[in-house]
């Protein structure tokens, strides 16, 4: 596996706690840039974001269209919008509805697959369509490392099922895994520190 450059993650149904989860559990200098489309409506407002900095020890945003990513900070699609991925910066579509979601994961997770490749770390959490499961796929094709939580772990197992009988995953983990999973495959070798 290569040294992850970026981490994408989906999640619908209970992906609010799930995040909350997640993201209490990722130390402050962690050094990898996280991307989430998580179903929202679309008249969702700052309720997101807000929630998660309650929960996180790194910055919580809404990605602003065209902006830069940088280590160590967590982008939110905003509600009603696609979130779509270049090499080091985002972009924003209102394309049409894709599985029903604006924003939608796989969305997300195509186009981060096609910028980072193999420096792509993917998860799919929690939620209770299969959105995200064609992303997942699109991943594993491009050869980044694929994490599905373990279904039996999820409020609605749905999401995390449609990627498993999509394409192979590298890991299958319970919610309280993923977190310590990250940090020990994001950690930076202590001769390549600068």
């Amino acid at each position: 596996m290569k040294t992850p450059e970026l981490i994408v993650i989906g999640c619908s149904l209970g992906g609010m706690r799930a995040l909350q989860t997640l993201f209490s559990d990722l130390p402050a200098d962690f050094p990898v840039p996280i991307a989430v489309a998580q179903h929202r409506h679309k008249a969702s407002n700052e309720g997101l974001p807000t929630f998660l900095r309650k929960h996180s020890k790194l910055p919580v945003v809404d990605v602003d269209d065209k902006e830069w990513i940088h280590p160590g900070k967590i982008y939110l699609a905003p509600a009603d919008y696609h979130l779509l991925v270049e090499r080091g910066e985002f972009s924003l579509s209102v394309d049409a509805a894709v599985a029903h979601s604006r924003p939608s994961i796989d969305v997300l997770f195509e186009s981060a697959a096609d910028a980072y490749g193999d420096h792509l770390v993917g998860i799919v959490l929690t939620g209770a369509n299969a959105d995200g499961a064609a992303g997942a796929e699109k991943i594993r094709e491009r050869n980044g490392f694929l994490i599905v939580q373990d279904p039996a772990d999820a409020e609605a197992p749905a999401m995390p099922q449609a990627a498993i009988q999509r394409t192979r995953v590298d890991r299958i983990l319970p919610l309280n895994r993923i977190a310590p999973f990250l940090v020990e495959i994001c950690r930076v070798p202590a001769g390549a520190r600068k």
